[in-house]
């Protein structure tokens, strides 16, 4: 077995096998899969302000399993994000996967970075081998869905809060420079969420938010976007996405981060910007049948909104640590 770098700028058959190798060690969770699209741009950058590094082992030129580990470069210099760590299913038992995380190591301590993320569902293969090799949780997580086939539509309609003094506006697809600025304020509130204690407020400069607007396109995503202003002032005062696939292959569609700012909280914000988005998508994207969501289940206003909204448990996740 050899481990040896993906190169980005031509990833060839080796980002093919990784995902392959992803695919079909991840066949068995419940939920949507992530696209090739997707997981190429996760593999290869880690996600906006990060720089990723992938490798993979082989055998006779087969991908038999690899990882991708990225690393922030605008904070949280001390930490890494392992994902996926993977290893073929027919091949697991043979020590490749201790090899595979021996050579994540490896590569934090080149970086000077001290601590490893990761997460997996809560039990099975990948909490078995976490738990193997010494991480412990930093956080419970639970993913819940919504049937839209089945939503009481009229039900959740009347649940729209009317809020004085605050209005929404959504848009479709990834933001235009006009927003940008906005979006940063925004993005700061998901600061006050739950997170591992060792980790720094994140930053979010307008390059690092242009980068995520364009790494919408080049995943092969769309997405609806609901944004809530003070009326007074026109000051930004909440946010909501759900993306989908932009060529609508499947039919989820997946919610991603909701803020409201702490000086605008108390006005139950976060309810009319969820259902305002909802509702939009459902009349826009007919063709979707499930939403599902992520939250840390010591978010319990969070959990709330979305159990009032009919978000149900589908299974719960760890976000496991590792000091290197």
């Amino acid at each position: 077995m050899r481990i040896q770098p993906i190169d980005p700028d031509r990833p060839g058959e080796l980002l093919t096998g990784l995902y392959d190798a992803y695919l079909a060690g991840h066949a068995h969770e419940l939920g949507p899969m992530l696209s090739q699209a997707r997981f190429s741009v996760i593999a290869r950058e880690g996600g906006p302000g990060n720089r990723a590094e992938m490798w993979v082992m082989t055998d006779g030129g087969k991908v038999t399993g690899g990882y991708s580990l990225a690393l922030s470069q605008h904070d949280n210099e001390h930490m890494g994000w392992v994902f996926p760590l993977v290893v073929r299913p027919e091949l697991r038992g043979r020590g490749l996967g201790g090899a595979l995380l021996e050579h994540v190591v490896g590569r934090m301590r080149t970086h000077g970075r001290t601590l490893l993320l990761t997460e997996t569902p809560a039990t099975g293969v990948g909490a078995r081998f976490a738990r193997a090799h010494g991480f412990t949780v930093a956080q419970e997580e639970a993913r819940r869905t919504l049937d839209l086939r089945t939503a009481d539509w009229p039900a959740l309609r009347a649940m729209l809060p009317d809020v004085p003094g605050y209005s929404v506006e959504g848009f479709f697809g990834p933001a235009g420079p006009e927003l940008l600025a906005d979006l940063a304020t925004l993005m700061g509130g998901m600061n006050d969420a739950p997170r591992d204690p060792d980790l720094e407020d994140m930053t979010f400069s307008l390059d690092r938010l242009r980068t995520r607007e364009e790494h919408v396109t080049l995943s092969g995503q769309t997405c609806y976007t609901m944004i809530a202003r003070r009326d007074s002032d026109g000051a930004p005062a909440g946010y909501t996405r759900v993306y989908l696939e932009a060529d609508r292959s499947d039919t989820w569609g997946h919610q991603a981060d909701t803020t409201v700012l702490r000086e605008h909280r108390g006005h139950r914000l976060g309810l009319l910007l969820k259902l305002s988005n909802l509702l939009w998508l459902r009349e826009r994207e007919p063709h979707l049948e499930q939403v599902i969501t992520w939250n840390a289940t010591s978010n319990a206003h969070m959990l709330a909104i979305n159990e009032a909204m009919g978000f149900e448990l589908l299974d719960e996740w760890n976000e496991w640590r590792l000091t290197v």
